[in-house]
């Protein structure tokens, strides 16, 4: 037996220099910190208590029992140079782009694991930066286990917004297989987003037409008298981001060969307004009945993609309108429109 100790003990190697800088003039290190492979890390235990709550109940249990030399801290399952960086980060308070390159995901536990908030969040920004389709369902994962809500929400838009390709990655594959509740809830995090999604674009619609029949803030139709002030509308924030676009799609003068953004969102929304509007005749938004006429001539323009988007914010607009009592909606004047061109707008 005494020999047996010898050798586990001839294995266990010591850190020889202490994982921080201008430790010249600190006290002697007072505890161990035990890493995979019997390397132990040489640190002072006031520095590990004063970062970690859970370090300090770790090093005050032993007091009682040990002498203050004899004190040893394990932390194993990780690479050794990641128990370093972790070690280092209570005396510098900084992490390096290296070290968040090669052990970003152990830091981020680690620094869950003993409640070291400031590492978390600096380890958070880290591994959101490196989000990939090939790694983010391992990083939505982590993300959960260790309780980080801003990287779990970055994998979640990812996944949404690239979801065909995640299908075809080893890491889908996997949590098919072994965690189906994380599936159902990322599936159900891309309905809600693509029904947010149709409820605003209905909710743009809506805005469109109001703002083309009867006017909001200093925005409206050609006839509107432009000395009666309107108030913000009850959908103001939608409402004013369509203002905006009307005022640039009205002056811009690369609309009309698609060489800008802007004016590109605009004209979509024009053509899905014509895709839902069921009064191209009497309509006052711009384009209405032209879209119209284009869509039945050129029925390519039609594709399933765009006719799927049609039809959710249809029923987006239609659940949004059932929960208008009746009689305010019965009490809704419907105007007649005429007009098509933008020059029909005052701006």
């Amino acid at each position: 037996m005494v020999q047996l100790k010898k050798v586990l003990s001839g294995k266990m190697k010591v850190k020889s220099i202490p994982p921080f800088a201008g430790s010249g003039d600190m006290p002697e290190p007072d505890v161990h910190v035990i890493t995979s492979g019997g390397v132990r890390i040489p640190a002072h235990s006031k520095i590990l208590a004063s970062g970690s709550p859970v370090l300090e109940n770790i090093i005050e249990r032993p007091k009682k029992h040990h002498r203050s030399s004899d004190r040893k801290i394990a932390i194993l399952g990780v690479p050794y140079d990641a128990v370093s960086a972790f070690v280092q980060f209570f005396y510098s308070s900084r992490c390096t782009d290296e070290q968040m390159e090669k052990y970003g995901i152990h830091l981020l536990a680690l620094s869950h694991v003993y409640s070291v908030q400031q590492l978390k969040q600096r380890c958070t920004r880290g591994l959101v930066q490196r989000l990939t389709i090939d790694n983010v369902v391992d990083m939505l994962q982590l993300a959960r286990l260790c309780d980080a809500p801003d990287l779990y929400l970055k994998c979640m838009r990812l996944l949404s917004d690239n979801f065909k390709a995640v299908e075809e990655t080893e890491g889908w594959k996997f949590l098919q297989t072994h965690d189906p509740y994380l599936e159902l809830e990322i599936l159900q995090f891309i309905d809600e987003t693509e029904s947010r999604l149709y409820v605003q674009l209905s909710e743009a619609m809506d805005c469109l037409e109001h703002i083309c029949s009867e006017g909001c803030t200093n925005v409206g139709p050609y006839n509107m008298d432009p000395n009666e002030h309107k108030g913000p509308c009850s959908k103001f924030t939608t409402c004013h981001g369509i203002q905006l676009l009307i005022k640039h799609f009205g002056t811009c003068k690369k609309r009309v060969n698609g060489g800008c953004s802007r004016c590109t969102r605009m004209w979509q929304l024009f053509r899905l307004h014509s895709s839902i509007c069921d009064q191209p005749d009497e309509c006052r938004v711009p384009l209405c009945r032209q879209f119209k006429l284009k869509a039945q001539q050129d029925r390519r323009g039609n594709d399933p993609c765009w006719r799927l988007l049609v039809k959710k914010v249809v029923l987006a607009k239609t659940i949004s309108s059932l929960s208008i009592p009746k009689r305010k909606r019965e009490e809704e004047p419907r105007m007649a429109m005429d007009h098509q061109e933008m020059r029909s707008f005052k701006l």
